[in-house]
């Protein structure tokens, strides 16, 4: 058996790597590998050099100050600003506005890597993504300058504004509505769930502009709207289970007017540009998710090689090195799936059934992971002076936030059962 826990150890990556430059001075490598045939499973050596960037600052920056964050709540702006500095957000942003136009597996090798040091703080920098998605997906060319160049300027937020108090996954059931008059809209609405909406200097908001009678696909539109918009309330920081130095408020519009240029394409596209988002947006925080699994892997794997009972570490007892072994089948699952989403996307093709696939695994993948590094770790596990209960307490919501994982298994399941009925 020690063998064996030697090759778990192998499978567990060290807590140190070289190469800690910002990542503008790197090209992007969003079409990288399309010259070569068949399957290739290595990363370039930009992806290497985001990689290593992104695990240092992990390690570096956002390990230390993670339990003070996740313990106060309070938002972590150094850390953020340093990962600005670095390159290490809005790196899907064009390279005509200033960014580095990053495929989505290139993000999702910088996520998994942020996440290792704490989700909560990666959430904080992924919000932008998903708040800036719509904009990049569907926004015109001034659009795209005046609101993603302006995060290219300064580190600033923006949160994507869907959720409602009684419409989660349920989009149909959005009762915010957009009036339009003249030239400008009005919005009156109430958002839950908000991340980053306390801290965003604009959002991405849902509203339908539609009469009941018409169909999801039509009774929506996008709107940009600047955060400091008359009208607009933010609600109190919601205290929750894990994620905490995420920034999770209800946001309330109050007859907040907007211009009609700040409509995404087009009156009734909402719904479309929206889900949209999901498809680039899902591999990353499938990524999040195989970060954290990967991190209970190492901590577990690591305390099960130092404590020792009945006279030998407890990695050599068979029931804690499957309990690793499991752990090690789902982070390397979990990341091919993630990989593989991300891939597609980055080929110019759809990757819904994908994304949904590596948003479902990798969430309950890292609940598994975390929940058995806190039984390796035993009485420890539940104690707050160690790591693995942030990691338990962080992990539910990669099941819940961006589709729960049963939507997801809507998804799958129908996207099967479509071409399943076309091919059978």
């Amino acid at each position: 058996m020690a063998s064996l826990c030697g090759q778990i150890a192998r499978n567990c990556r060290g807590l140190t790597r070289t190469g800690f430059a910002p990542l503008r001075t790197y090209a992007s490598s969003a079409e990288a590998g399309n010259s070569q045939p068949g399957i290739g499973f290595g990363l370039t050596d930009e992806q290497k050099e985001y990689q290593d960037t992104a695990r240092k600052f992990a390690r570096e920056e956002i390990v230390p100050v993670a339990p003070h964050h996740d313990k106060s709540g309070e938002y972590p702006w150094d850390v953020i600003k340093k990962a600005w500095n670095l390159g290490l957000m809005n790196g899907h942003i064009p390279e005509k506005y200033g960014g580095l136009g990053l495929g989505i597996l290139d993000t999702c090798i910088i996520t998994e890597e942020l996440a290792y040091g704490c989700t909560g703080v990666q959430t904080a920098i992924e919000a932008n993504s998903l708040g800036q998605m719509p904009v990049i997906l569907a926004g015109n060319e001034a659009q795209q300058k005046k609101y993603l160049g302006r995060m290219m300027e300064e580190p600033l937020m923006c949160a994507y504004c869907v959720t409602e108090p009684g419409a989660g996954s349920d989009v149909a059931g959005l009762k915010t509505k957009a009036v339009k008059k003249g030239n400008e809209y009005v919005i009156n609405g109430s958002k839950m769930w908000i991340t980053n909406g306390g801290v965003a200097n604009w959002y991405f908001v849902l509203a339908r502009t539609g009469d009941s009678s018409m169909s999801t696909g039509k009774a929506f539109t996008g709107f940009i709207v600047d955060a400091n918009t008359p009208g607009i309330t933010v609600g109190r920081k919601e205290w929750n289970m894990g994620q905490r130095a995420s920034d999770t408020r209800g946001i309330t519009f109050e007859d907040v007017v907007v211009p009609a240029e700040n409509v995404l394409t087009a009156e009734g596209l909402g719904f479309k540009v929206a889900m949209g988002a999901f498809d680039k947006t899902r591999p990353p925080v499938a990524a999040g998710a195989v970060g954290l699994a990967q991190r209970a892997l190492d901590e577990a794997t690591k305390y099960s090689m130092e404590r020792k009972t009945f006279g030998k570490q407890i990695c050599e007892h068979q029931a804690v090195a499957f309990l690793l072994a499991d752990m090690v089948i789902g982070v390397e699952t979990s990341r091919l799936a993630t990989y593989r989403s991300a891939w597609e996307i980055d080929q110019g093709r759809r990757n819904t059934y994908f994304a949904s696939i590596a948003k479902a695994l990798a969430g309950d993948v890292a609940n598994k992971a975390a929940a058995d590094a806190v039984q390796i770790f035993g009485g420890n596990g539940f104690n707050s002076d160690y790591p693995v209960e942030k990691l338990m307490r962080d992990a539910k919501i990669y099941q819940i936030y961006e589709g729960t994982a049963q939507i997801q298994r809507v998804i799958i399941s129908r996207e099967h059962l479509t071409t399943a009925k076309e091919t059978m």
